[in-house]
């Protein structure tokens, strides 16, 4: 009886370490609201600016919080802390790689444009695998493989 109680209590400890971390490690996606954003060292106005981006709806991936501040990394693993007055709602994906928008989302549809690795595509929607995409004066459908950035 005694060891059935413990193999039951190791079992949940068990089971607790490797589903929680699985169940809250959701990845936090935002882009970036303005032309020109400014990248701190720390947590605060008071800590000097690190870099600055020039590159609105830039997808950032959220690693930390503190108080208005988010702890932020890029897809070139730049990171800093940018006040959330500077964040919005991710509605943007990076390629990672060179990448072909389709007219329809199929590979067999009629191709419109190739897109370079590093090019910033503003999401519209999201079906499936595929994603409805604006580059510059383009747009199209674009299989979600290979993007960086949370797709919906």
């Amino acid at each position: 009886m005694f060891k059935q109680v413990i193999l039951q209590k190791i079992l949940v400890v068990i089971i607790c370490l490797f589903y929680f971390p699985l169940a809250t490690a959701e990845d936090i996606f935002l882009s970036l609201k303005k032309n020109k954003v400014n990248v701190r060292y720390g947590p605060s106005f008071n800590f000097p600016i690190k870099y600055v981006y020039e590159k609105k709806n830039l997808p950032i991936k959220q690693i930390d919080k503190k108080e208005n501040f988010r702890r932020i990394i890029d897809h070139k693993k730049n990171s800093g802390w940018i006040h959330v007055s500077q964040l919005k709602k991710i509605n943007s994906v990076i390629a990672m790689e060179e990448k072909i928008i389709f007219k329809k989302s199929t590979i067999f549809s009629e191709p419109i444009v190739k897109v370079k690795k590093g090019r910033l595509l503003i999401i519209k929607r999201c079906e499936e695998n595929w994603c409805k995409v604006s580059s510059g004066k383009y747009e199209g459908w674009i299989d979600t493989r290979y993007l960086w950035g949370k797709v919906n």
